[in-house]
């Protein structure tokens, strides 16, 4: 399905609701004013998956969401438009913490270039909760790009898991929005097609004890060994060798990556992939459907483009409740150590073509 859009804020709102609804959200409580207009719209258009519900008044909104997120267990989510309407939330983000209630705090703001000006109703918003939230940064002002589309959708997957592991509590995002705020033409011509762009959004449990990965219907995977400084590097090195042998899928490991320095463990071992990468020939024969990610990202900037590229799949493993993603993929994060991928459940695969041709150009 595609959709086409004439409002740039529409677009930007829309990624940001219809993420949060593939992710399990059910409950939007809003407080209604001008600067939060373009998210209210996309709230109102995800009704009946999600519910909204406006209340006027930010404090009795804040305890509101507060206790349909401690009666449910789940994450809802609380809008509020720019100015002093945020500093109301400021109570129940302390219970949210104290009591460890997952909540999803969205403050709108004006642009960078309306404050410190006296604008009006601009306030300095950025960590406006001091130390409560679990996590709290500030969006990109909404721009027309891809690349920024799926920087979007994956911070909001971060601030959704951060609520929620390794302790439920408050995060805070600050969302600026330039003007028409109203769903109305602004010149944007933009068709977004949105299975492809959603359809890597996989809603986790959390914490992660025993979970089945869908990877078992790909032919071409890999495993990506990134920089790790591991207490037991044996043990970590014999995981991901089992775990390579067990898929029959090739491994790339980082430079400095201790699998490099037990390569008698591990048959499937590519260790010149920044060299392979830059003949672009062989770069798009070896395009991958799906990664797993061990660790980091790797340094190699080859390696970089060639997913963004190519733009698989990706399954991050790392007990690491920070944003692994530098390159804003289709990214799954599984908040496990490697050690423990044993309690994960694959199939033994056959080997293949995709693997053979990996061994073959090391």
């Amino acid at each position: 399905m595609q959709l086409t859009f004439n409002n740039l804020n529409q677009i930007w709102s829309y990624v940001f609701t219809e993420t949060l609804k593939r992710l399990g959200l059910n409950c939007a409580v809003i407080c209604p004013g001008s600067r939060s207009t373009p998210l209210t719209v996309a709230f109102v258009q995800q009704i009946p998956v999600i519910e909204v519900i406006p209340i006027l008044d930010e404090r009795s909104a804040a305890f509101f969401a507060l206790g349909q997120a401690k009666a449910t267990g789940k994450p809802v989510v609380l809008v509020c438009t720019s100015g002093t309407a945020g500093a109301n939330f400021y109570p129940a983000v302390i219970e949210a913490r104290e009591s460890r209630v997952p909540l999803l705090i969205l403050t709108t703001d004006r642009p960078a270039e309306l404050r410190n000006c006296h604008s009006g109703q601009t306030i300095d918003q950025v960590k406006l909760y001091g130390n409560y939230p679990n996590w709290q940064t500030e969006l990109a002002t909404p721009s027309l790009d891809m690349g920024m589309l799926s920087y979007l959708r994956q911070t909001v997957i971060h601030a959704w898991e951060c609520c929620q592991f390794p302790n439920s509590g408050a995060v805070h995002l600050n969302i600026p929005f330039r003007d028409p705020l109203a769903p109305i033409p602004d010149g944007t011509d933009f068709t977004l097609d949105v299975e492809d762009f959603f359809g890597g959004i996989v809603s986790t449990p959390l914490p992660i004890t025993n979970y089945q990965l869908p990877i078992t219907n790909y032919q071409k995977g890999i495993i990506i060994a990134g920089v790790a400084q591991g207490q037991n590097p044996d043990q970590y090195c014999r995981a991901i060798a089992n775990l390579c042998q067990t898929l029959q899928w090739p491994v790339l490991a980082e430079g400095l990556s201790p699998v490099r320095n037990y390569a008698n463990l591990n048959p499937y071992l590519i260790s010149t992939y920044d060299l392979i990468l830059r003949n672009q020939q062989l770069a798009k024969e070896l395009t991958p459907e799906i990664v797993i990610q061990i660790g980091e990202m790797p340094t190699s900037k080859e390696l970089r483009n060639w997913l963004i590229i190519t733009n698989p799949q990706r399954w991050l493993i790392d007990k690491c409740d920070q944003n692994l993603d530098p390159i804003h993929g289709k990214t799954t994060h599984l908040r496990i150590s490697i050690t423990e991928i044993e309690n994960l459940k694959f199939k033994n695969l056959e080997e293949n073509k995709y693997l053979q041709k990996w061994c073959t150009v090391e």
